[in-house]
């Protein structure tokens, strides 16, 4: 009987794992998906829609010989300037709902579909993203104009190159997008019905995704890798010509996106009285390179290269902005002196 007691206590003493955190994780996990990916569906089924109507009466087919002279300049299929100007006019997200409803014609090899996803993060949302960059106290009409111009720039270089060394020739595989039956696309009703059984699919991929991509972004908070990477961006914007005074502000708005990193310059310039150079110059940056994290992750799981839409993409503002630095001087050197100064 006493043995049997003294087992039953050694039970009762062994400590048991508590998984309430992880479950705590997991529901707010599940949780924050959920907020983001209605969100997203806001966004992403309306054009979604739209690009299935388009398609059933022959617009798709219109505004794809309409923009193939202007795509063939800078080596893309003339698909890839839909796709982008929904991107330029609506959001990332509403691009790659036009992506998904046009993945069954997309013929794309590795380095245009990098090249359009570098695109895509240079210039997209600026309707919204451009407002908040003039409320913060740069240009509209400047860094709209900067955004355009590197990403029709970048694009064009990364397809030349390819077609001059064959580097990224080989074709993509877009059939996860659309599913395996996608060898005749049907018309009227089963057509709509087959299209609404892929659109399915293909929002479980997207929900999917966001939940991998918040648990990567909790990893790399947790780890310190977030902390780390903003503490080793600071030098490199203050290289650029940036403020050591902004340069926090705009490598969380690098990292983050341009809606955390602009407020926070809103918010700093109001307390603040920064030259106009200074706020030029760093949501010029801001403009050009911003959410580099979760951005990226997106047009990663398309299918581009990392090399193209992140380290050519940083590189490439990083010269931009060194430029701009440079101009700005000469127009207006006292300025210039002091935000000089405020970097020393």
């Amino acid at each position: 009987m006493k043995n049997r007691d003294r087992q039953q206590t050694g039970r009762a003493r062994t400590p048991k794992m508590d998984c309430r955190p992880m479950h705590r994780y997991a529901f707010d996990l599940i949780n924050r998906s959920q907020k983001l990916f209605i969100t997203l569906i806001k966004v992403m089924l309306p054009v979604m829609v739209i690009v299935r109507i388009a398609e059933e009466f022959g617009a798709v087919d219109l505004v794809s010989a309409w923009l193939t002279p202007v795509m063939a300049l800078i080596g893309l299929p003339p698909e890839a300037g839909l796709i982008w100007a929904t991107c330029m006019l609506v959001s990332m997200y509403g691009a790659v709902g036009a992506f998904v409803g046009l993945a069954a014609h997309l013929d794309m090899t590795a380095a245009q579909l990098s090249a359009l996803c570098a695109m895509m993060l240079f210039a997209h949302g600026l309707p919204v993203e451009q407002a908040i960059v003039k409320r913060a106290g740069a240009s509209f009409w400047a860094t709209t104009a900067l955004r355009v111009g590197a990403a029709v720039a970048y694009g064009a270089l990364v397809t030349w190159v390819s077609d001059m060394t064959g580097w990224l020739s080989e074709p993509v595989d877009f059939s996860w997008m659309v599913g395996s039956d996608t060898t005749a696309a049907a018309s009227g009703l089963a057509g709509w019905i087959d299209w609404s059984i892929q659109m399915v699919k293909s929002l479980l991929v997207t929900f999917g995704v966001i939940v991998g991509l918040l648990v990567l972004l909790d990893i790399l908070e947790k780890t310190g890798i977030t902390a780390r990477i903003t503490q080793a961006m600071m030098p490199m914007l203050r290289i650029s010509g940036i403020s050591r005074d902004v340069a926090p502000v705009t490598t969380i708005g690098v990292l983050l996106g341009i809606t955390y990193g602009g407020a926070l310059i809103i918010d700093e310039a109001r307390k603040n009285n920064y030259p106009k150079r200074t706020l030029f110059l760093s949501l010029s940056w801001l403009s050009l390179s911003h959410s580099l994290i979760e951005d990226t992750a997106i047009m990663l799981a398309l299918g581009a290269d990392i090399w193209v839409v992140l380290v050519g993409r940083v590189i490439l503002t990083l010269i931009i902005i060194a430029l701009l630095a440079r101009l700005t001087l000469r127009w207006a050197p006292e300025r210039a002196q002091l935000a000089t100064e405020n970097a020393e």
